[in-house]
């Protein structure tokens, strides 16, 4: 199922009474969800990530725009007609019932033609506590489950129905870092397994790159930019999306381009081409440093961490726009003989400049 959204806008009155303009939660969003994939919906708290997720199940009617589900206009299609499954943060479980209960809730309120005998609705909780392997647990009630499995048994209510769009909000928010990780895996084998187009909304970026076939980031309700995690990590549209994603985050420093070359304070770190002169931004993510006896680029040593594979070395420099800056490194090369100066040159791929107006990409970026 493909799911089309087309200028939606979501307001909501202020609740400061002394500013009467309305607070936008969505603004003008267009993107386009591929039947059969999963969609990561990123961005940091208050971007309007959960108000979007929430104006595709019907929870919410936008203030403008349409919603269309294939060639469907859904957008003022009720929540229960929509075919969708809602899988929220708190799980949202009844504790009196047991998990098996749980599950077949939403197949009783079938009505017509589609109504279930009971042994149909175990049958088909059967068999998505087996996909997502609880079915040890039918008889148990919320409170005897741990968060990964009450987890687990929300996810099989959501899918229990077969829907055709699968939305997922924060599902893994309450779970311990461990926890975290095997049920981002089984939430991707799933998806998988039963093809239902599926949008995961989350914060953490690192949650929505493993496991997301597409990842659309957002900031303050608007769209930034949509495409593979890793297409989207290496090309930015813009300072925030580069920003945004990666671990350590990319370090950005103030710049100038001068004849066909960058400057990062008085030093000319590389050549340029295509890239009028001025000031930029210039950002370098964290594995683009090479420690370099010759580099172009030199820092003030503040300290090194080693992190088993990996070392980060920690460092200041009066271009730098935060406090201290790091460079990622194998933790096999030679930073013993570190001084208090310490010398870079690049890997270019992973430099980017920012126009210092705009913060939107300069491309190409460096050659």
């Amino acid at each position: 199922m493909k799911v089309v959204l087309k200028n939606l806008t979501k307001k909501f009155p202020n609740r400061n009474k002394k500013i009467h303009e309305d607070v936008i939660a969505v603004n003008n969003f267009n993107f386009e969800i591929p039947s059969g994939k999963l969609i990561g919906l990123l961005g940091p708290s208050g971007c309007g990530k959960s108000t979007t997720l929430n104006l595709i199940s019907g929870l919410e009617k936008p203030t403008e725009g349409k919603i269309f589900f294939d060639e469907e206009d859904v957008t003022n299609v009720a929540p229960e007609h929509r075919g969708i499954g809602l899988v929220f943060q708190n799980y949202a479980l009844y504790p009196h019932l047991t998990v098996l209960q749980n599950i077949i809730f939403p197949l009783q309120n079938l009505k017509g033609k589609d109504k279930l005998t009971k042994e149909e609705m175990n049958a088909k909780a059967l068999e998505v506590a087996k996909l997502v392997q609880i079915d040890g647990l039918m008889d148990r009630r919320p409170g005897e489950l741990s968060g990964g499995q009450q987890q687990r048994v929300a996810i099989a209510r959501a899918l229990v129905k077969m829907p055709k769009v699968l939305l997922l909000d924060e599902p893994l928010s309450n779970l311990d870092a461990r926890l975290r990780l095997q049920t981002r895996e089984e939430i991707k084998r799933i998806q998988l397994e039963t093809g239902i187009t599926t949008m995961f909304v989350t914060h953490d970026q690192e949650e929505a790159m493993s496991i997301s076939d597409f990842i659309v980031v957002m900031k303050d309700g608007l769209f930034q930019q949509m495409g593979k995690p890793q297409e989207v990590y290496d090309r930015p549209v813009n300072m925030f999306v580069a920003k945004f994603l990666g671990t350590p985050a990319i370090n950005i420093f103030e710049g100038n381009v001068k004849d066909g070359a960058l400057y990062i304070g008085e030093e000319r770190v590389f050549d340029v081409q295509g890239v009028k002169d001025g000031p930029v931004y210039a950002g370098i993510r964290p594995e683009g440093f090479i420690p370099d006896d010759n580099g172009p680029f030199t820092v003030k040593l503040k300290a090194t961490e080693i992190m088993g594979r990996d070392a980060s070395i920690v460092f200041t420099h009066p271009a730098f726009e935060g406090a201290a800056a790091r460079a990622i490194v194998a933790s096999d090369a030679a930073l013993s003989g570190l001084s208090e100066n310490v010398r870079f040159s690049f890997k270019k791929n992973k430099v980017y400049l920012f126009d210092k107006e705009t913060e939107t990409t300069i491309f190409p970026e460096v050659k």
